[in-house]
């Protein structure tokens, strides 16, 4: 699969999500569309979005209700899009959606697989591919980035790295969507900087690479060790995205 061929798909898979074609990311105007339920979606989007900004770097595909679409309309009119997803500038939108009881929620960078990036990778443990019998009890609290226990039933592959006979890492993937798999990694705390993250993920990718589907790895823009981990990986950044929830949706969150 070439790098061209996986953003393709990426881009497919974002047009799904948010309810436009895949060439409205690539434009050089802002999109602005009704947001929609679609099967084929992540499973883990709530759809419809109230309102939903992407960017794959050239422009906003706003995907929203009926009820923000003048107020989406009136943000992305006065900001490119390198703008829209950062402050001084957001809190305008802030601003705008506290009439309608709603603040900004989830913010989040997306990287894609670089395939010339995208190699073994050591870090001095044994390290397993695992499938979803051999993690069935791997469900904890210390895993819950690789393993989602909510959605058990889209966990289908797994990488850990062991020291002796006890689990010290764990990168897991979901099968979000019909072409794409999502990477999460969870270390312990005295085994990290040590290489046990990139050499789980990359190991992980490769995987769902050979199985044909394309990888995807996401995380929020202020985590630091996570964004690292996935360049180190042979990830590279691929998309933006931020979703607006009602207050208390928010409220709930944060306790």
């Amino acid at each position: 699969m070439t790098n061209s061929e996986i953003l393709r798909i990426a881009l497919q898979q974002s047009a799904i999500d948010s309810g436009c074609l895949p060439e409205d990311f690539e434009g050089e105007k802002h999109k602005i569309v009704l947001s929609r339920k679609d099967g084929r979606a992540r499973k883990y989007l709530d759809l419809p979005f109230l309102c939903d900004f992407t960017s794959y770097g050239n422009c906003v595909v706003a995907s929203v209700s009926e009820e923000l679409r003048e107020t989406a309309e009136e943000f992305l009119s006065k900001y490119p899009a390198e703008h829209c997803f950062e402050t001084p500038n957001l809190v305008v939108l802030q601003e705008k959606l506290q009439k309608f009881d709603m603040n900004v929620c989830f913010m989040a960078e997306y990287f894609l697989p670089d395939t010339a990036a995208i190699s073994p990778l050591s870090c001095g443990y044994e390290i397993r591919l695992l499938r979803p019998a051999d993690f069935a009890g791997l469900y904890l609290p210390q895993w819950s980035n690789a393993l989602c226990e909510k959605r058990k039933q889209l966990d289908v592959l797994a990488a850990a790295a062991f020291d002796g006979g006890e689990i010290v890492g764990l990168a897991g993937c979901s099968a979000d969507c019909e072409e794409m798999r999502q990477i999460g990694v969870d270390v312990l705390p005295a085994y990290r900087r040590k290489g046990v993250a990139s050499a789980l993920t990359s190991l992980l990718a490769r995987e769902i690479l050979r199985e044909g589907k394309v990888p995807f790895y996401c995380c929020a823009w202020s985590n630091v060790r996570s964004a690292r981990t996935a360049i180190r990986s042979g990830f590279r950044p691929a998309w933006v995205q931020l979703t607006v929830k009602k207050n208390a949706f928010i409220a709930e969150l944060n306790k």
